[in-house]
């Protein structure tokens, strides 16, 4: 969750900027941006909302659109339809359920028991598609022995207010109406939408916002009518997830786990749902953070997303760093080079952090790692430049220091900062190598440097074994609270060959790691705690105090398996594998950290983004993480490290992407891997 909190999708599809908060300098936050509260926002932990960004639907379990709280169909950040009210018979249909179809739709169900001495069986079934779009679909199904005649009448509202505006509760009272073609319009200085009807309504009153029809219903028949709700001249949307490769659509997992098909498919589906294209290059693609709130580009994420995405191949990454790359701060100065980021809070032991920090770090590690996905050469020298400019800009930030450090006075290091740039400076010196650029000695030294530091400064001691520092102050002084930041510290990075790079940890500090991580203080059974249970100011649906991140669990199931401590990584990933059943598979980006009880299920956050970028990608690196897939493809080489312990069972992936080419692998019952479908002249590594 980032300040500011809400991120709406800009009017012509493009990214909105991520830029740093009013009143402060890109890539450092000031003492009054730290000081700023954010929006407090209203729950969404019920609603259901489909997604085809820039197109969204928030509704109820009951499916009538009241105009209440965030209710409505939305396009590029504004409400252009908020109230859709039905009854049958002067009735309201009495909800029966609610339930998500797909990314971008929605099915709800509701009965009507008509004014008869029928009894007490209703006779009329009600259904309701909605679709991210603005599109409505209802049927009037007849379940009567005899000819019924029925009034069917909408009511239909609009403030046409932006979603910032709806979240703070100041939309403001619903705009007049009036009768056009075959529905209705609504106008302000914000803009226009205009409903219509197929078939088109029999009466219309424009003071009511009333649709109106007469339907006729034999015995067993059914009825439909369409409502299209649309801003004035705009045409039919088509989310620009549809136009992603086959590779991604045709991703698909099975095996003896019957929750690994439904994850991926719909954490690949949501992926999809939110991607947007970049105004000033459509062709570029990057995922916007999450919906109902940050329906933007956020770079930290975005790049987070992508690289977790890149076993569906690496257009996604090659998008997202285009659309990144234009945004790079140039010009002399500290900052060049940098990629802006609005800050984020870090929880009850520290002060908010500049995601531009991340997400400049993370820029090279993702364009390494695309590149041994198989990015094309071309386009990897494309971006190379910018990547150099992040690395260059990581030099000037630790000067002739060891630790990089906030911006913010203070100079207070973080604990998964020091693993970000350990990790770009050695993935990036390894790229640099590969291309014949400078600088990748250079790196290589001060990452040597930062290791041998991190292990003795960083490190805490204690009776207990010991654990890494949350931070480290500008006197030394250590932050010593056990938080989720430190699974970062097992993700290293992929080298060539099937190599991972060292981490910042020795061996028996990330023994003792992986102990901490699987103890109860941080697993919860439902995924890993942000903060440890034990920890002065513990709050279970505290985002960074507290609640389960999934972004950060899958962080940590990956790393944990990578490192060999597979019983650990394996009892996080059965925990979130429960959680996401419980979700019907669509993964919130966090939800409480409350212990998991005999027969419970996990508490949801009511302010957390479902869907969110980094929590679908996470449902595609969770399951890869079983497989162990290390791509090398300029040697045109995979190397597979599967988890022994195969604690899902017989595990099978097909539709991924590697060196360009389909890629398919299964793993057995005794944790045995076998690749089933392959690029041509990709050779199995060692």
């Amino acid at each position: 969750m980032s300040l500011p909190a809400l991120s709406p999708v800009s009017g012509r599809e493009g990214p909105q900027r991520a830029a740093p908060n009013p009143g402060r300098p890109p890539g450092g936050p000031t003492p009054a941006a730290v000081q700023r509260r954010p929006v407090e926002l209203p729950p969404a932990h019920t609603a259901l909302i489909c997604v085809a960004l820039p197109a969204l639907a928030i509704s109820n379990d009951q499916g009538q659109l009241t105009g209440r709280g965030l209710e409505g169909f939305y396009r590029a950040g504004r409400r252009v339809l908020s109230r859709l009210h039905v009854r049958v018979a002067g009735r309201e249909p009495v909800a029966v359920q609610a339930r998500m179809v797909s990314a971008d739709s929605a099915r709800f169900m509701a009965t009507v028991r008509l004014p008869t001495d029928g009894g007490p069986d209703p006779e009329v079934v009600v259904e309701r598609i909605r679709y991210a779009d603005g599109t409505e679909r209802i049927t009037l199904h007849s379940a009567a022995g005899r000819h019924l005649r029925l009034p069917l009448e909408v009511s239909l509202g609009t403030d046409l207010a932006e979603v910032g505006m709806v979240a703070s509760g100041r939309a403001g009272p619903e705009l007049p109406a009036s009768v056009h073609d075959s529905g209705m319009r609504w106008s302000s200085g914000n803009g226009h939408c205009v409903v219509t009807a197929n078939p088109p309504p029999e009466d219309a009153v424009a003071s009511a916002g009333l649709l109106r029809w007469e339907v006729d219903l034999p015995p067993g028949a059914v009825r439909s009518v369409e409502l299209r709700a649309r801003p004035d001249g705009a045409g039919p949307i088509r989310g620009v997830g549809h136009g992603t490769t086959r590779s991604v659509a045709g991703a698909r997992a099975v095996g003896d786990d019957p929750r690994v098909q439904p994850l991926l498919h719909r954490s690949v589906e949501d992926l999809q749902a939110l991607l947007l294209r970049d105004s000033e290059c459509p062709t570029d693609m990057y995922p916007a953070a999450g919906a109902p709130w940050r329906c933007g580009l956020a770079p930290a994420e975005a790049l987070v997303a992508a690289r977790m995405a890149l076993p569906l191949g690496t257009r996604l990454a090659a998008g997202t760093l285009r659309t990144l790359a234009r945004g790079q701060l140039g010009g002399p100065g500290p900052r060049a080079g940098m990629i802006p980021g609005p800050l984020r809070d870090a929880g009850p032991h520290l002060p908010p952090g500049c995601t531009g920090t991340e997400a400049t770090l993370l820029f090279p590690v993702l364009l390494a790692e695309a590149w041994r996905w198989g990015l094309p050469e071309q386009e990897v020298e494309d971006l190379l430049p910018a990547a150099e400019k992040c690395l260059r800009w990581l030099r000037t930030a630790v000067g002739d220091g060891v630790f990089l450090s906030d911006a913010h006075p203070g100079g207070l290091a973080r604990c998964e900062v020091q693993a970000y740039a350990h990790r770009a400076a050695l993935l990036g010196a390894d790229l640099l190598d590969a291309h014949g650029r400078t600088d990748a000695a250079g790196l290589r030294q001060w990452a040597a440097r930062l290791r041998a530091r991190f292990r003795e400064e960083f490190w805490v001691e204690d009776r207990a074994g010991g654990r890494p520092a949350a931070a480290r102050l500008a006197d030394g002084r250590p932050v010593p609270q056990l938080t989720a930041g430190a699974a970062h510290l097992l993700d290293t990075g992929l080298l060539g060959a099937g190599a991972m790079a060292p981490g910042l940890l020795d061996k028996v500090q990330t023994e003792q790691l992986a102990r901490l991580l699987g103890g109860p203080a941080m697993d919860s059974g439902w995924g890993l705690r942000s903060l440890g249970a034990k920890e002065v100011a513990y709050n279970p649906f505290g985002h960074r105090g507290g609640a389960v991140r999934v972004q950060e669990t899958a962080v940590a199931v990956a790393g944990l398996a990578a490192a060999g401590y597979e019983k650990e990584a394996s009892s996080l990933l059965r925990g979130v594998l429960a959680a996401a059943e419980s979700f019907g598979h669509r993964l919130p980006e966090m939800y409480a950290g409350e212990q998991r009880t005999e027969g419970g299920t996990p508490l949801p956050h009511p302010a957390a983004c479902r869907p969110a970028a980094t929590a679908a990608a996470s449902g595609v690196y969770l399951l890869v993480a079983l497989a162990g897939i290390r791509p090398d493809a300029p040697t045109g080489t995979v190397t597979l490290r599967p988890v022994r312990g195969a604690p899902l069972g017989e595990l099978g992936l097909t539709g991924l992407s590697v060196a360009g080419g389909p890629f398919s692998v299964r793993v057995s019952r005794l944790g045995l891997a076998m690749v089933e479908e392959a690029a041509d002249g990709l050779q199995l590594g060692v």
